[in-house]
């Protein structure tokens, strides 16, 4: 099992959980993720993550599969200017590479935002760690474990 699987499995297992992420396959689109796990798209809870351009850190915003952040949006809510995050500010700040940031189990926890939308689900899955591994969860209890706030900043 990766490091980043393994630091994601604790982080559900510290909250109580007895969630086991899932090898699925390679997952390069919300849709893809969907498809090998066999729920619909607006069940994936997709990791996004923005820089603050004013003091530098990456701000994590999760989102259903079948939103788009918006910009400005997302910039009112977390109340800076925000540009793009790469991946070398991801994988330091989260330990995670792009494509498999999950909502917990991060190396420095970011400021974090979570869609209202995906609150309407009694199961979403969020990534594990890596492109491969997804988790499932009732989506309010994710909201409580990411330390995220929910928030409107999608299209």
């Amino acid at each position: 099992m990766s490091k980043s699987v393994a630091r994601v499995r604790r982080a559900l297992s510290a909250a109580g959980l007895d969630i086991a992420p899932v090898e699925t396959g390679n997952a390069t689109t919300a849709q893809m993720a969907a498809d090998l796990v066999g729920c619909d798209v607006a069940q994936i809870a997709k990791s996004i993550m923005f820089r603050d351009e004013a003091g530098g850190a990456a701000i994590l915003f999760v989102t259903s599969g079948v939103m788009q952040v918006d910009p400005a949006a997302a910039s009112a809510v977390a109340g800076v200017p925000l540009g793009r995050a790469d991946a070398a500010l991801i994988r330091a700040q989260t330990g995670f590479a792009i494509g498999g940031v999950s909502p917990v189990g991060h190396l420095t926890p970011p400021r974090a935002f979570f869609d209202p939308h995906l609150l309407t689900f009694e199961q979403v899955w969020a990534a594990a760690g890596t492109p491969r591994h997804l988790f499932a969860i009732a989506p309010r209890k994710l909201l409580e474990i990411s330390g995220a706030q929910a928030a409107d900043f999608t299209a």
